[in-house]
């Protein structure tokens, strides 16, 4: 593939990892040169997008959280413009052949919790909100200090499928690729906010007819099923 006529150079990207996978699946489809990167929306981590932003790392295309593009577009760092692309869920996965807890309700969740000797949760979206909402609304934010990890730079999935974590959460989008782990479900009802992903253009208007022409490639009605199989609800 090479920049096509309107792109003077490839396009860079970023992505956080609820939408990695069915970007890469569709990736090969495209006509028209893509480089792209991987960094969670938000966290601390090495290759985050705000670590990355932080240190003057500029992108085209940025795939993140809603949440993220308003504090970035606030700053002056993307441009204003966020397209929703799909919702997401957060998911709980467990080392594959050990036991799977019911977590389809809050008292069970709770209960599973409880129960895990280590626990796993994101540096992102997902596990900013299990730490600051789901366990003080369960009341066992002091018993998940000693226990819950979070985990920068490597999907969760990976870290429970070592056996390094009992009970791992993450968006659904970031566990089904992983092998090695059992999905035990969605948070139950009473915790099972949705998270709207999208993109945010860049600042080099230079870029944005190559940007545009790459979210449309995305947002085909044939390439929803490919969104669908990775644990996400295109929104239309």
């Amino acid at each position: 593939m090479s920049p096509t006529a309107s792109s003077p150079r490839p396009l860079r990207i970023i992505t956080s990892g609820a939408q990695a996978a069915p970007i890469e699946t569709l990736l090969p489809g495209y006509d028209g040169e893509v480089e792209v990167s991987y960094g969670s929306s938000l966290g601390e981590a090495h290759d985050s997008i705000p670590t990355r932003l932080a240190k003057g790392e500029r992108f085209d295309l940025y795939f993140l959280a809603e949440a993220a593009h308003a504090r970035y577009s606030r700053d002056g760092l993307v441009s204003q413009d966020f397209v929703p692309l799909v919702a997401s869920r957060i998911g709980a996965a467990v080392r594959e052949g050990a036991p799977v807890p019911d977590i389809s309700t809050s008292a069970r969740l709770k209960d599973a919790l409880l129960a895990a000797g280590s626990v796993a949760h994101a540096a992102s979206a997902s596990g900013i909100y299990l730490s600051t909402e789901v366990f003080p609304a369960l009341g066992i934010a002091d018993e998940m200090k000693d226990k819950a990890r979070t985990i920068f730079s490597e999907r969760v999935g990976r870290v429970v499928a070592r056996g390094d974590a009992d009970l791992g959460f993450q968006q659904m989008s970031e566990l089904l690729p992983i092998p090695g782990i059992t999905i035990v479900g969605p948070l139950p009802p009473d915790f099972a906010r949705v998270f709207v992903f999208g993109a945010a253009y860049g600042l080099d208007e230079g870029m944005r007819p190559a940007a545009e022409a790459f979210l449309e490639f995305l947002r085909r009605e044939d390439a929803a099923p490919t969104f669908t199989a990775c644990g996400l609800d295109p929104i239309s």
